[in-house]
Formats: C-alpha cells, sequence, structure tokens
C-alpha cells in the first residue's frame, strides 16, 4: 500500500484503524447490549423508522450532513444516550423550532422512542446508532450545537472501568468546541462518585462556566429516574455554558 501520509478514515465509523488499516481495540462509554425487539417495538420499528432513524450506512457517504435529514436548517440539539427516549420526546416537542439530533446505540431503545415521538408529535427528532464521540469529532463542526444534554450516562461502577465513563477532560474538550458561545450543557447522574468526577471535570475544562444545579424541571422524571431515587440515590443536576471567547481589548493611543 502507498504511504501517502494522511490517517486512513476508518471503515466505520466506531472503528478505529492504525495509520497501516489495522483494527484497533477501543475504550468505548457503552456498550451494545440485546438487540431483540418486543411485539410493540417491532411495530414501531415497522411504522416509524424511516422518518426518525438515519441509517448507520449513509454517515460513510461523501458529504454526508445531518441537516440534510432533518430537511431544514435550525439550530442542532445534541443528546448523548437517548434511552428509550422518555426525555427525549417530551422536551423535543416543547423546541419544534430545533433539530434534535439523538444518539443511541440500543435498538429496542431506539424502537420505544419511535412511538413516543409519534405520541408527542416531535417530528424534529433524529435518531442516530453511531457512536456519539466519533460523530462529534467527525461529523459536526466547530460551534455547531446550540444545547447537549447528557442524562444518566453509564455510570461503570466498577473502579476498573471508570476509563469508559463518557465524562472525561479530553470529551469534554471536544463537547465544549461544538457548542456555540453561549450554548448549554446539560447533564444529570445518579451516582455521587460520577457527580463528583463530572464536577471536578467540567469545573476546570477551558471554555466552560457553570456547576451543580437544581433539578431541570423541564426534565420528565422517567423511570430510569425513578428507580434510582428508590435506591435512595440523589439526582445530580449539572449545567454548563461555554463561555464566549473575549474579544483582544483595543488598546487606546492619544496623539502628541
Amino acid at each position: 500500500m502507498e504511504d501517502t501520509g494522511q490517517r486512513v478514515v476508518p471503515a466505520r465509523p466506531h472503528h478505529k484503524l492504525t495509520d497501516d488499516g489495522r483494527r484497533m481495540r477501543e475504550v468505548l462509554s457503552y456498550s451494545r447490549r440485546g438487540s431483540r425487539f418486543t411485539p410493540r417495538q417491532a411495530e414501531a420499528w415497522a411504522a416509524h423508522h424511516e422518518r426518525y432513524v438515519i441509517p448507520d450506512t449513509v454517515v460513510d457517504r461523501e458529504g454526508f450532513a445531518f441537516e440534510e435529514w432533518f430537511g431544514r436548517s435550525a439550530p442542532l440539539i445534541v443528546e448523548i444516550g437517548s434511552g428509550v427516549g422518555e426525555a427525549t420526546a417530551v422536551l423535543a416537542a416543547a423546541r419544534p423550532e430545533a433539530n434534535v439530533l439523538a444518539f443511541e446505540v440500543w435498538r429496542p431503545g431506539v424502537a420505544d422512542t419511535l412511538w413516543r415521538l409519534e405520541e408527542a408529535g416531535a417530528h424534529n427528532v433524529r435518531l442516530c446508532g453511531v457512536d456519539a464521540v466519533w460523530s462529534l469529532e467527525h461529523l459536526l463542526g466547530p460551534a455547531s450545537i446550540t444545547e447537549l444534554w447528557t442524562f444518566f450516562p453509564d455510570p461503570w461502577r466498577k473502579a476498573r472501568h471508570h476509563k469508559r465513563r463518557l465524562i472525561s477532560a479530553e470529551f469534554a474538550e471536544l463537547a465544549t468546541s461544538r457548542l456555540v458561545p453561549g450554548g448549554v450543557w446539560r447533564l444529570a447522574t445518579d451516582w455521587a462518585d460520577y457527580a463528583e468526577q463530572m464536577r471536578e471535570v467540567l469545573d476546570a475544562a477551558p471554555g466552560l462556566s457553570g456547576g451543580e444545579v437544581p433539578r431541570w424541571e423541564e426534565r420528565p422524571v422517567t423511570k430510569f429516574e425513578r428507580k434510582g431515587l428508590a435506591l435512595d440515590r440523589t439526582i445530580t443536576d449539572f449545567r454548563y455554558e461555554r463561555v464566549a471567547p473575549s474579544s483582544p481589548s483595543i488598546a487606546s493611543s492619544s496623539s502628541t
């Protein structure tokens, strides 16, 4: 193979390759669970996936742009880990002026989301099963997101798995670069040590300002959150904002 001096583009978005084309083992912030549908999920998928779901394969096409799948240009909200769509449908329906891009790799969860979107009339949502971190890096440009939601990301409870947590200094840098100046990043977790990690990482992240806030009232209480509360876990919400870069100061001068 001729060495062109350029990095090899992954054959699939969640497959990383070395410069000579070999597959790399990745540390991901999620695991792909089972894909079997219940009858209701199968019905929802058959009826609605063509409207809402972006096929994984299309992101490989030259010139791919998420905007084309919404059919319009609008402020973009990104949710990472939409689960079964309980929060997604409610929040998106309240924001018809925005395009809402929800990343979720669990197909039964996507299927559940589909009927919720239909019931809520949240036709401004598109779902994508491609790795969200890769997508932010390669498919979404700088200052392209007005709001980012990461509600209850996998806490990877065992200490040896903490390296798989989504919220890290590296991801914070990437996410901040994708937010518009003044763009908002909302997070929530029901794991105390993950909340502390989020606080430490995001408080230290250049370009972000914010911290822990009272529970976001607009976010519906989901089945997942109720389960955490039933186990006496504390729900912690965070809100951070990308600080607009300061304008260079203009030195005043006086003529003599």
